[in-house]
C-alpha cells in the first residue's frame, strides 16, 4: 500500500471526498480556479487545499500525482 492509500483511509470521509473531487478537476483539465503553484527549482507543482498539499507534475500532457500531504513547514522543501 502506498502512501497515498495510506492517507486516504486514515482522513475523515468529508476531507476524503474533497480531495477526490480536487483530484478529479485537475486530471480533467478545469482546474482554472484552483490554487496551484509551481515549486521552485523543480517541475513539480502543488495544489493547495485547506491543511492538505497535492504535489504533481505533468508528462506528455498528464498529470502524474507524486504525493498528498498533511501541510506543515518541510510540505515542498523536499521537492526544492
Amino acid at each position: 500500500m502506498d502512501k497515498i492509500e495510506k492517507l486516504f483511509r486514515k482522513i475523515d470521509q468529508p476531507a476524503r471526498q474533497k480531495l477526490l473531487n480536487l483530484i478529479k478537476l485537475l486530471v480533467s483539465n478545469q482546474a482554472n480556479n484552483l490554487n496551484i503553484g509551481k515549486i521552485k527549482n523543480t517541475d513539480f507543482f502543488r495544489l493547495k487545499s485547506g491543511r492538505y498539499r497535492i504535489i504533481f507534475h505533468k508528462e506528455n500532457k498528464e498529470i502524474i500525482i507524486d504525493s498528498i500531504k498533511l501541510r506543515n513547514e518541510d510540505t515542498c522543501k523536499i521537492y526544492e
